[in-house]
């Protein structure tokens, strides 16, 4: 589901050709240091999947979108941390600048 706070629902992380299942929550935030977007969040994969520790870079598909993810830790949970700049794995609606 994507909405205003971000998306919750199901992933697709492809690494190597294979394509591995899994359950994310990511969001977004514009940040003007830079004037780019970064989105950020966490993937749970299915079933019992883990990912080589020499894993740091795949790219993250959602229903909507896919872009190239950055790989950080595993939480205590089975979660990985992922992310990345520019448009994000899913649909971001244009923020309401007011110069319509």
């Amino acid at each position: 589901m994507s909405d205003g706070d971000g998306y919750r629902g199901p992933a697709m992380l492809h690494l190597d050709g294979t394509g591995l299942p899994g359950q994310a929550r990511l969001d977004a935030r514009h940040e003007p240091h830079d004037g780019r977007l970064h989105w950020f969040g966490r993937l749970r994969l299915d079933g019992d999947a883990a990912l080589p520790p020499a894993v740091t870079e795949a790219e993250l598909a959602t229903p909507t979108g896919r872009a190239t993810a950055h790989i950080g830790e595993r939480d205590l949970w089975g979660r990985y941390r992922v992310t990345g700049a520019g448009p994000p794995p899913y649909t971001v609606d244009e923020p309401d600048t007011g110069l319509d």
